[in-house]
């Protein structure tokens, strides 16, 4: 188990990170245009791919749908690392007790795959314009989902509850939100495991559909540039790169701070 100064240092590094997050990009202040403006030049295919985006996020929220990862293909990278195992194949409580510095690497290591995935789908996608934008929707939040999952099962939580489905949502709201809804996710997972706020989980899951049509208005502009044949392999490969990058990082940190102060409080029960 690590010490709890190191543990301090690791979470103030996150929370460095969280202060980092109160600047918006070029593109992210370009999405705060009117989505009324926005939804006259969407055309009709974009909007019935981005419905059927909620509609898939229910079914991820409910049981995980086709989204769900399997986690012995994340475990399996912490066997060679961990002690004692042998040829045995890692548990989720072997994963949730590895020293965070193998967590991280693990995590960093599976973001630079994941987005270097998203630039030649999105690049391929692009080709095509407004003719295979539809393709790519689904595929972009897929792998969204399925990057926020593995950075779960990374510092050793587990998907497929419902509860953890939840967590997953809130990073990908928050890798899409703006300053003041950013703060808000921050308090609000900042308790997630608290014992006081256990009971405010059913009302999260409730509102669930808010959450995901936030993702998805602030999604759909973006592929407004993937529009453009051939241009549209340049757009697509930043703008895929960019949000898987930008989703990991928010799963990664914020599975993270989960961790550290799940050991910060485990050490000061110990010591009471």
């Amino acid at each position: 188990m690590e010490s709890r100064p190191f543990l301090q240092q690791a979470l103030a590094e996150v929370e460095a990170w969280e202060r980092d997050q109160n600047d918006l990009w070029f593109w992210e202040k370009l999405g705060r245009l009117p989505f009324v403006w926005l939804d006259k030049i969407t055309p009709n295919f974009v909007r019935e791919k981005l419905g059927t985006a909620v509609d898939e996020m229910a079914a991820f929220l409910e049981t995980g749908g086709t989204y769900l990862v399997q986690d012995k293909a994340i475990y399996s990278k912490f066997r060679p690392r961990l002690e004692g195992l042998g040829a045995e194949m890692p548990q989720a409580e072997d994963v949730a007790g590895a020293p965070l510095v193998l967590m991280d690497e693990i995590a960093r290591n599976l973001t630079e795959s994941r987005a270097a995935f998203a630039t030649v789908q999105g690049a391929t996608t692009g080709i095509g314009g407004i003719f295979t934008l539809a393709i790519d929707i689904p595929l972009l939040l897929g792998t969204s989902l399925k990057i926020l999952q593995e950075m779960a099962l990374c510092y050793g939580y587990r998907p497929e509850e419902k509860r953890e489905r939840l967590f997953v949502v809130k990073c990908l709201q928050f890798a899409s939100s703006d300053i003041v809804g950013k703060k808000a996710i921050l308090a609000e997972l900042s308790r997630f495991d608290e014992p006081a706020a256990q009971k405010d989980v059913i009302a999260q899951l409730q509102g669930w559909r808010e959450v995901v049509v936030t993702y998805t208005e602030n999604f759909g502009w973006k592929k407004l540039f993937q529009m453009v044949p051939i241009a549209g392999i340049l757009f697509g490969a930043y703008l895929n790169r960019s949000t898987v990058q930008d989703v990991a990082e928010a799963g990664r940190m914020l599975y993270r701070k989960r961790r550290i102060l799940e050991r910060l409080r485990a050490q000061q029960g110990a010591a009471d």
